[in-house]
């Protein structure tokens, strides 16, 4: 095993696996790269291909000793895996028999202090999962008031959000925020810490990193593009490992693997087949021994789903919830 490897073993990675079912030439994406966990399991069933996804450089450029080694099944591509469609496509793909994705921030990533994820870690402001766009000290110095309180508390849960807002504004005031030390102690001073709980900090930070990279919107679009292009009894697997992420999942899921209500005052008005058949009625969890070895996998949930020959559902539109472009030009 590589130091790769040791470094990042996919959290549920043998139950994701066994949920995708690969067979022998079939056609794969990888939605979230990373270390490629899912990938190398897929690769090791007979002539599969594989599509790799992942919008962080570091994790496309880290898995060229796996593409050297498949034999020319594995490519990789810098991208957003909300662009999964348009990534196969390129690669002369019009369907896939499965398309699996770890949703959210990677270990790797979180254990980089110059990426800025984590306050454990003393390091720049940052939190972009690209090599693009507004960081998350941008997000601090530029988005009013309100904004960040609306930030913080749909995209971090955190009930002091206007009190963490509040404090932010008046701290950059005085200096720039550009430290993920200088936010964790502003913070601090706002959300109390108690005993065997989480870091006073970690809501926010997770609210301004899933801002930052549109977390939430990517997952949204992500999940209507596997709908495009899975092929029938083509596959859907998702790890999650937070509510907000597991509640777009569960609900995509529950709105296409059931035929719509019908009306007994409208009858004539034909109801959607189920695009999918859920094969998970309850989400997936790690056992015992996976939290003991990974203690990130406690929070993870994994839901799947297998395609059915029925058209495309309607798109639901995003939710009415901040967005990036509109913080950073004062809209």
């Amino acid at each position: 095993m590589s130091a790769r490897d040791s470094r990042h073993i996919s959290v549920l990675g043998r139950e994701a696996v066994a949920f995708l079912a690969p067979h022998a030439g079939g056609a794969y994406v990888d939605a979230t790269f990373g270390a490629g966990g899912y990938s190398r399991v897929i690769l090791g069933v007979a002539e599969t291909r594989v599509i790799g996804i992942d919008r962080d450089r570091t994790a496309i450029l880290g898995g060229f000793d796996l593409v050297d080694g498949s034999d020319g099944r594995l490519t990789l591509v810098e991208d957003r895996f909300s662009n999964l469609a348009e990534v196969c496509a390129a690669q002369g793909l019009e369907a896939v028999d499965g398309i699996v994705m770890d949703v959210g921030v990677s270990s790797m990533q979180l254990d980089q202090a110059e990426r800025g994820f984590s306050f454990r870690l003393g390091g720049p402001l940052d939190m972009r999962m690209g090599q693009s766009g507004p960081t998350a000290a941008d997000v601090v110095a530029k988005a009013s008031e309100s904004d960040l309180a609306s930030i913080i508390y749909i995209f971090g849960e955190e009930r002091h959000s206007r009190g963490v807002a509040r404090a932010i504004v008046a701290a950059r005031k005085e200096a720039a925020i550009t430290t993920t030390q200088a936010l964790a102690d502003i913070v601090a001073k706002v959300v109390r810490a108690k005993p065997n709980e989480i870091h006073p900090a970690t809501r926010t930070f997770q609210a301004l990193r899933i801002f930052v990279n549109e977390e939430l919107d990517e997952l949204h679009q992500a999940l209507a593009a596997s709908e495009r292009m899975l092929r029938p009894g083509g596959r859907l697997v998702v790890v999650s490992f937070h509510s907000l992420e597991d509640r777009i999942v569960k609900t995509f899921f529950a709105e296409r693997g059931k035929a719509a209500a019908g009306s007994r005052h409208l009858p004539e008005v034909a109801q959607a087949a189920p695009s999918f058949q859920i094969l998970t009625r309850r989400p997936v969890t790690a056992g015992e021994a996976e939290v003991a070895a990974n203690p990130r996998s406690r929070s993870a949930k994994l839901r799947a789903a297998e395609r059915t020959a029925a058209p495309l559902h309607k798109a639901d539109a995003l939710p009415s919830w901040p967005r990036l472009a509109d913080v950073m030009r004062g809209g």
